[in-house]
């Protein structure tokens, strides 16, 4: 397969017609056309469905479109890599993030670090932790934040100095809401809104000991915001961490006993990075050694 090609396909796919496409490609209807009968028969699939005025994905299609989004984003990334000012470090570095408190933290580094080196960008993808390995294990992130705690064998990590802590979001109307803490005892029987990362349900889990078979699970979410909206119209209390943000009407309780994990800024154990993010790693730890060494 040409790039060239797969951004003739992402471009169909995207406009779901081929006059337009076309035209924003700035070639013949009938030549894309061809390079597009060409890559289905290059793959064996059908990519897309025809009618009248409008083409729509296959499921075949719908996987290539997933793929060459990749594809794409990863070419982009090495030129922009091999192309960068040799003399000063520029280019980007991106970073996949949860809804961390220790965001705040990561947010002051790149600040400081831009201040040096003026030419480096970056982008940030807010993501759940199992998408962001996965975007690290394809090269598409450079470093993730993530939760402890975290393979050793596949990653290399600095540790934030902030912990992260878990509790409830309840209605401020709930008798839960004028508590100073939540045990587990105080959720049976309730509805429980939780995190769809495995890891972190089974410590959850955990922390309810024999009162987890009390409980009923009626949702799951990935990110906060928009489970919010459910406990604010009564479906369920949310389990989630701590945040600096606020939502009207809700509380925030945090668990008893404590549960609490630091963040980590992570990385692919043993793989090759740009000198810019090289640099970016080095100044992290330096940065976070220095709070360490403030605290003492």
């Amino acid at each position: 397969m040409e790039l060239r090609v797969l951004n003739y396909f992402l471009m169909i796919a995207r406009e779901e017609n081929i006059t337009r496409a076309a035209k924003l490609l700035h070639i013949s209807q009938p030549t894309l056309s061809r390079q597009i009968a060409g890559l289905e028969q290059e793959l064996g699939v059908k990519l897309f469905t025809r009618q009248s005025h409008q083409i729509t994905l296959t499921e075949e299609g719908l996987l290539l479109r997933r793929r060459a989004e990749e594809i794409q984003q990863l070419t982009d990334k090495t030129i922009s890599e091999l192309s960068s000012d040799k003399s000063e470090l520029s280019g980007e570095i991106a970073i996949g993030s949860g809804e961390l408190l220790a965001m705040n933290e990561l947010a002051a580094i790149m600040t400081k670090f831009h201040q040096q080196y003026p030419l480096v960008t970056f982008t940030i993808r807010s993501d759940n932790s199992n998408n962001i390995k996965l975007k690290i294990e394809q090269g598409i992130l450079d470093l993730g934040m993530l939760i402890e705690p975290i393979n050793t064998e596949k990653y290399d990590f600095i540790e934030m100095s902030d912990q992260e802590s878990w509790g409830i979001l309840v209605r401020d109307d709930s008798p839960l809401a004028k508590s100073s803490k939540v045990s587990p005892e105080n959720l049976q029987g309730q509805s429980l809104i939780m995190s769809d990362s495995s890891s972190m349900n089974n410590e959850i889990t955990h922390w309810l000991g024999n009162k987890a078979k009390d409980v009923h699970i009626v949702s799951r979410y990935n990110l906060l915001y928009n489970s919010t909206s459910l406990v604010t119209q009564g479906l369920g209390i949310l389990l989630c961490l701590k945040l600096e943000s606020h939502f009207d009407g809700l509380t925030f309780v945090p668990l008893n006993p404590d549960l609490k994990y630091h963040s980590v800024l992570a990385w692919k154990a043993d793989q090759i990075s740009s000198r810019t993010v090289v640099a970016f790693i080095e100044f992290a730890k330096k940065y976070l050694r220095g709070i360490s060494h403030d605290e003492k």
